[in-house]
């Protein structure tokens, strides 16, 4: 791992998953990361439902946009984590991929969507401890 590693976070829509892993991955591990997010098939917005998860725990990606998959933001990435998109994720040699098994958020309500967003935290948690841990004093 380089000193700032880069992380990608994928799902079909990039409108849940990928964008609530995204938002955690920031908020927990500040510079220490580089984080992208992308969909194989970007929605037009980010999930409301996952917008309002993430605002009752202090994060807003409302603002946020869907962004479309490309060859070069898997390039670009030391770690490509994929939440549900198949096989439309490039692979590349010497790239980690990761693939999390997560409820897909879409059409859900935001009592729904409290789980994922919580099960994507102890996941970021968990990656973050592995490839950028806080600095010892």
């Amino acid at each position: 791992m380089p000193d700032k590693p880069s992380v990608l976070f994928v799902c079909v829509h990039n409108a849940g998953r990928s964008q609530m892993a995204a938002a955690w991955l920031t908020h927990l591990a500040g510079d220490r990361v580089e984080v992208r997010s992308a969909g194989s098939a970007p929605a037009d917005q980010v999930n409301p439902a996952a917008v309002e998860a993430m605002r009752e725990a202090g994060i807003d990606i409302s603002a946020e946009i869907p962004k479309v998959l490309t060859v070069d933001a898997v390039k670009e990435s030391d770690v490509c984590v994929t939440m549900g998109c198949g096989d439309t994720c490039p692979v590349f040699p010497g790239k980690r991929y990761l693939d999390w098994a997560l409820d897909d958020p879409a059409g859900r309500g935001v009592a729904a969507v409290r789980p994922i967003r919580d099960e994507i935290r102890k996941r970021v948690e968990d990656l973050i401890a592995e490839i950028a841990p806080e600095p010892t004093a």
